[in-house]
C-alpha cells in the first residue's frame, strides 16, 4: 500500500479535510488552552460547592444563635448563660470548677 492508495481511503479524506482539522484545533483550544476551559470551569465548580456548604454551616450556625438569644429574653436566663458558658460571677462569690477524671485503670 502506497501513499496514494492510503489518500483515496474515505476515512483519511475525511480526517485531512481543512474543516475537520480546523474543528479539531478549535475544541482542543477550547477544552484545554483557553482562558474559559473545561479545566478552569471544573476548578471554578469546585469552589462553588465549597462555598455553598460553607454557606450551609454558617446559616445553621445563625439559626442557632437565634435559638439561643431568643431563649436569653429574661434576665435568670442571662445571668445562667453568663455563668455556665463564661464563668462569670457576682462580686462576692467565689466558683469552683469541679473537672471529673474519666479515664478508669
Amino acid at each position: 500500500m502506497n501513499f496514494k492508495s492510503l489518500l483515496h481511503k474515505p476515512l483519511v479524506k475525511v480526517l485531512t479535510n481543512k474543516y475537520v482539522i480546523i474543528i479539531c484545533v478549535f475544541v482542543v483550544w477550547m477544552l484545554f488552552l483557553d482562558g474559559n476551559s473545561y479545566l478552569i470551569h471544573r476548578e471554578y465548580n469546585k469552589e462553588v460547592e465549597e462555598l455553598e456548604t460553607w454557606i450551609d454551616f454558617h446559616e445553621k450556625k445563625i439559626a442557632e444563635d437565634k435559638k439561643t438569644i431568643q431563649s436569653l429574653e429574661d434576665s435568670v436566663a442571662i445571668e445562667r448563660y453568663a455563668r455556665e458558658k463564661y464563668l462569670m460571677k457576682k462580686k462576692n462569690e467565689d466558683i469552683y470548677i469541679i473537672e471529673f477524671d474519666t479515664i478508669r485503670k
